[in-house]
């Protein structure tokens, strides 16, 4: 064979290659791809959907409902007018109060409680009534610039009967 041809063959064959190594390059890249888009899906599926009970005229809410958007979660909006009832009805107490109150699953979510909660409580699923962020802490989700942090506040277990215990400090 002469040298031109062996040239020839050898800048093939390095094409060949060079081409093989991008296709399996590229088709390893999609796949992990759509297995990260089939675990996002699947997170999504696994979240029950959280209903949220507000007042028409709080914005801070309606932050909290993007919050949990963005963390999978599912979420049906009430606008009420009478935001007490709602609490009493669910067992919630004054001390433990904040200006939103959701359900999901059987429990109680009052407050500013972080997406990171809802999902632990929701995977160790504690005896307790449900969880609240009393008050509006200032540096919770729905109160703070998106993005940020939590800090400063206390996440708490209640019970029925109103007793708390803590479930995550920031």
């Amino acid at each position: 064979m002469s040298r031109e041809k062996k040239a020839a063959v050898k800048a093939i064959t390095i094409s060949g290659v060079a081409l093989l190594i991008a296709v399996v390059t590229t088709a390893c890249s999609e796949s992990e791809q759509s297995i990260q888009a089939t675990e996002t899906v699947a997170e999504s599926q696994i979240l029950p959907e959280i209903t949220v009970y507000k007042s028409p005229t709080c914005g801070c809410c309606t932050e909290w409902e993007e919050h949990l958007r963005s963390e999978g979660f599912s979420v049906i909006s009430h606008e009420k007018n009478d935001m007490n009832s709602i609490k009493q009805s669910l067992g919630v107490q004054p001390h433990l109060a904040s200006c939103h109150t959701a359900t999901i699953g059987d429990y109680v979510i009052e407050g500013h409680v972080p997406a990171a909660d809802i999902k632990r409580l929701l995977s160790e699923k504690p005896k307790v009534a449900g969880l609240t962020a009393p008050g509006m802490p200032r540096h919770s989700p729905g109160m703070q610039p998106p993005g940020e942090k939590p800090s400063g506040y206390d996440v708490l277990a209640f019970n029925k009967e109103g007793k708390t215990k803590l479930f995550t400090q920031y």
